[in-house]
């Protein structure tokens, strides 16, 4: 073990003031479902934007990067950099729509949107098989990258880690399952802080060392093609790596910038928000508030946090060309045990600490949401009352905690995991898109399209032995011709339910009689030419976010021609922005 006592007292005192913050809310967030899982609808848009950052900054988050960087160069990163412009949609388009809903849970929005025992059952369905199921995936997955971490430092076995694992979700089920999202996003602002001052320290030491020379050194001891933020393309069709260069066949750029944003669902980056972003963006106190909150984690989640950890990922190249391809990632915890002195070896141990138990504990909300809100209490319990409903939540939460360790030794490599995450939902974004704009969507175009991605990838993967992107276009394909063609084989939504539905939410698009029926309108006139206006927003919002990634980027690396034009173009999209924002009346 490396830790000295200096090391473990930083990360007690760490561990017990996260436990403090959190149990100070457990009384107001005991006193009903509202409270445990959208904390009265009353967090400040500052705060709830920086819980989904640090909700989304977990353990394996600087380990995947530097797996990333490591085998691609940061061109390596667009397999999420591509999510910027999917991001800021259901920022501008959706975030409003959400908190104007006022409802506890998105699953709850299926009995809202559509009508019938068809919608009961897609909403008892989703429940099971996201709370549970597709919840303990994500689970696992970080606590995979937590398990690479406590081997590296204390040495020992993977039958050993797992318990240690055990005891790390059995502290943060205790705090989340108390307190509910109020201790969750409290604590979550905490772990932000010293999650992310613990990155950049790392960086700074690291990179500065004499092995590596700053970013000089770093430049001189790596190929030129590792510091390329745009990957090269091969329209062979046959992309190879060239000098760890990140090369990109046709399909599989088409894929990521093209379809990937908006068609496949993936857990915080879902197409319209939903998941533990929508209960953020349902829990603050205005739509504005949602909008601006939403803006903030796009930002500080694309261009924020990024760069510390692809410093540490470069410098991992350079000091450990020893570790085989599966093992990439852990050339982060390797500099962790080699330049931190004694007590920022700690702090940062807490870092990580910290950024795990913040997804966790939200990732334990989340999932306790849909299992009392969308199934115990709708479909057994509908008249339990508030205290008993809190109770239940309390003992799902443990539930999960429990399912999640079990399936964390199922879990073999981060990048397989993101990559089922990605595939088993392609198709579905397109109906969680059109479902808020065009009325004709119905529950059995959700059904289909939930369903379909399922029994497509299995094929894909396992009959036809495809990999990514064919793989994906192939689920892809077949999910949104078959949603497309259930959905004109189906019965449309009861129109009672749709006038409910338009009456509360107010949305904009598609929908015919609706919209000219004058007893359903109740909002301030729109603006004309609205919706221009809030994709002009949307288009300038993501220019915004990749100029200020680059412009980051390219003064760090010494190219400041190239980081005035970016920085040009930030200026540009911020008014641009700006007055696209004032025009829509976004906030």
């Amino acid at each position: 073990m490396v830790l000295t006592y200096i090391d473990i007292s930083i990360i007690f005192v760490f561990l017990g003031l996260s436990l403090w913050v959190g149990t100070l809310y457990a009384k107001q967030g005991g006193e009903n479902t509202k409270n445990f899982f959208l904390g009265g609808r009353t967090l400040p848009w500052w705060l709830a934007g920086t819980s989904m950052v640090a909700t989304t900054f977990a353990a394996d988050t600087p380990l995947l990067v530097t797996e990333l960087v490591a085998k691609n160069g940061i061109s390596g990163n667009w397999i999420w950099w591509n999510g910027i412009f999917g991001g800021m949609v259901a920022t501008f388009f959706f975030a409003h729509l959400w908190r104007r809903a006022e409802i506890i849970t998105d699953l709850e929005l299926i009995e809202l949107r559509y009508s019938g025992k068809e919608a009961l059952f897609l909403r008892g369905f989703k429940a099971i098989y996201l709370g549970i199921f597709l919840n303990a995936v994500i689970m696992a997955w970080v606590n995979v990258a937590l398990g690479a971490l406590i081997k590296e430092f204390f040495g020992v076995s993977d039958t050993e880690v797992w318990y240690y694992i055990g005891l790390a979700m059995l502290f943060v089920a205790f705090y989340s399952g108390l307190s509910g999202l109020l201790g969750v996003v409290m604590t979550d602002f905490l772990q932000f802080i010293v999650a992310m001052g613990g990155t950049i320290i790392l960086a700074f030491v690291v990179v500065g060392d004499e092995k590596i020379g700053g970013i000089a050194g770093l430049q001189q001891k790596l190929p030129a093609e590792m510091f390329n933020f745009l990957p090269n393309l091969d329209f062979t069709q046959n992309p190879v790596q060239i000098t760890k260069v990140f090369a990109l066949g046709f399909g599989t750029f088409l894929a990521y910038i093209g379809f990937q944003w908006w068609a496949s669902w993936y857990p915080g980056q879902e197409p319209g928000g939903g998941g533990y972003i929508a209960q953020r963006m349902m829990s603050v106190r205005t739509e504005g508030d949602a909008v601006k909150a939403t803006l903030l984690f796009q930002m500080a989640h694309y261009v924020l946090r990024p760069m510390p950890w692809i410093l540490v990922a470069l410098a991992s190249v350079v000091l450990y060309p020893e570790l085989s391809s599966a093992d990439k990632k852990l050339g982060y915890v390797r500099a962790m045990k080699e330049f931190l002195p004694e007590g920022l070896r700690g702090l940062l141990l807490a870092s990580f600490l910290s950024a795990y138990m913040s997804t966790i504990s939200t990732q334990l909300n989340w999932g306790a949401s849909y299992l009392i809100n969308d199934f115990y209490q709708r479909l057994f319990v509908p008249d339990a009352t508030p205290k008993q409903l809190v109770f239940a939540s309390r003992i799902s939460t443990a539930i999960l905690m429990l399912v999640a360790w079990l399936v964390t030794a199922q879990i073999q490599t981060l990048e397989s995991a993101f990559s089922f995450m990605i595939e088993a939902g392609a198709g579905l974004g397109g109906v969680l898109i059109l479902r808020w704009y065009w009325w004709r969507i119905n529950v059995w175009s959700e059904i289909s399209a939930t369903i379909a991605p399922l029994l497509f990838y299995a094929i894909s993967k396992f009959y036809l032995g495809w990999q990514f992107p064919n793989s994906f276009f192939f689920t892809l394909g077949f999910t949104t011709f078959t949603w497309v063609l259930v959905t004109f084989l189906t019965p449309a939504t009861a129109k009672s339910q749709l006038e409910i539905f338009y009456k509360r939410v107010q949305p904009e698009g598609f929908w015919g009689e609706f919209a000219k029926n004058q007893a359903l309108q109740n909002t301030e006139n729109r603006p004309k030419n609205r919706l221009v206006f809030v994709f002009l927003a949307t288009i300038s919002a993501t220019t915004l976010a990749y100029s200020l990634l680059f412009l980051f980027g390219k003064l760090l690396f010494g190219d400041y021609i190239t980081a005035l034009y970016c920085g040009i173009v930030a200026l540009i999209s911020i008014l641009l922005l700006n007055f696209g924002a004032k025009k829509a009346k976004i906030w």
